[in-house]
Parts: C-alpha cells; sequence; structure tokens
C-alpha cells in the first residue's frame, strides 16, 4: 500500500475456539467504542442487499466484476490474505465446493486483500483454480461495499442466484458450516425458503454444531 492510503491491515487480536488469528481492518484511526468486532456476526441488516458492483484484477491482470462476469450464479465471496492463517487452512475446502458445487450453480470468488507479488505465487502453490480477484485498498473498498466495515480475515458472503445476500460468515468456514448454508441458499434459490428464513435456519443450525461460530 502507499504511503497516501490510510487504510491499513492491523493485528489486533488472536481469537481462541479454533478460529485462529483474526487481522482486523481499520480505516484510519479505528473506532474508539469497538476495537475489536466480534468474531464469527455480521449482523444482515448491516449487509448490503445485493452483491455490489465490484470490479478489481485477477491473477492476469484481467479487470473481473462480481455482477457481471458470473451471472445467475450463486457466489460465494471468500475475502482472504496470504498472511492469515485460517485463511490459509480453509483453502482446500473452498477448491472442494467449488469442484463439488459448481454443478449446483455455485461459483467460489476468492479476494485478496494483500500484495499481487504475494499472491499470485501463493495461488500457484496451492493450485487454486477458481476465479482469485487482487487488491490492497481496492480489497478493502470491497469489503465496505458489502457492508463490512471492521471485520476478521477470512470472512465469506454467501448470495442467491438472484444476487442476493443471503449472509455473511466469519472466521474459518468449515464443512459442515458450509453444508448447512449452501443448503439454505438452495432452498432460497428454489423459492421454498424466504431470506429471513434461511438465515434463522442457518442461525440454529450453527448454534448447533461442535465449537460453532455464528453467522449473520
Amino acid at each position: 500500500m502507499t504511503g497516501a492510503r490510510t487504510t491499513a491491515l492491523v493485528v489486533a487480536a488472536a481469537l481462541a475456539a479454533g478460529a485462529g488469528s483474526y487481522a482486523y481492518l481499520h480505516r484510519s484511526a479505528p473506532p474508539a467504542a469497538s476495537e475489536e468486532p466480534v468474531p464469527g456476526s455480521v449482523p444482515a441488516r448491516k449487509l448490503a442487499a445485493t452483491v455490489p458492483a465490484v470490479t478489481l484484477a485477477d491473477r492476469e491482470g484481467r479487470m473481473r466484476s462480481l455482477t457481471q462476469d458470473w451471472p445467475g450464479k450463486s457466489l460465494i465471496v471468500n475475502f482472504w490474505a496470504t498472511w492469515c492463517a485460517p485463511c490459509r487452512k480453509e483453502i482446500p475446502l473452498l477448491l472442494r465446493l467449488q469442484h463439488e458445487r459448481s454443478s449446483e450453480g455455485f461459483q467460489v470468488v476468492g479476494i485478496a486483500v494483500d500484495f499481487r507479488d504475494k499472491v499470485l505465487p501463493y495461488a500457484d502453490e496451492m493450485k487454486i483454480d477458481y476465479p482469485v480477484l487482487i487488491g490492497e485498498q481496492e480489497g478493502l473498498d470491497a469489503a465496505t461495499a458489502f457492508g463490512v466495515e471492521a471485520v476478521g480475515f477470512p470472512f465469506t458472503v454467501f448470495a442467491d442466484a438472484q444476487g442476493r445476500i443471503v449472509l455473511a460468515h466469519l472466521g474459518e468456514l468449515t464443512q459442515p458450516e458450509a453444508d448447512l448454508i449452501l443448503g439454505e441458499v438452495q432452498a432460497v434459490n428454489a423459492g421454498t425458503k424466504t431470506l429471513e428464513q434461511a438465515r434463522s435456519t442457518v442461525e440454529k443450525g450453527l448454534a448447533a454444531l461442535p465449537h460453532a461460530k455464528s453467522s449473520g
């Protein structure tokens, strides 16, 4: 990041309960009233209603748009960074989701809030084959566009096939959590549940999982 840019990545805390280390995003000076956001929760009322028109460069340098490049797909948008341990740990799961769920209309898109020269070799090393968009300030701006002002890495936003945001999950995603959330997104897509019903089911389901982290 250049000196002229005021946004900084600050390691604010290491949280327990198996979640690993979290890096928090702050703009200029962090809000005095809330130094550490509650992990695992983004209230739905604070999220954008739909996937924002975020445009970032991919690994090849092409500009990609979340709202235009994957029409009709239920997006799984994962915010991460190479220096974030739980981010690295969940990449194999995201790869499995892309391989196993793409036929069901899901599309994983990674947004790396990191330096390009760090992301490219790491993505090659991990054999990431889903789209990865890269941006330092731009990545932070994307998080803000989703309605997330200060949050721990990683976090993942789930949207339905119409581009409506169903929920956001903070912290490392596990297979049982992913299965629960994607099942509810499918119910929304099928018209058998409303967004509110799906969110309620996810909240209750996550609470019932061992070492569950709540979702917004």
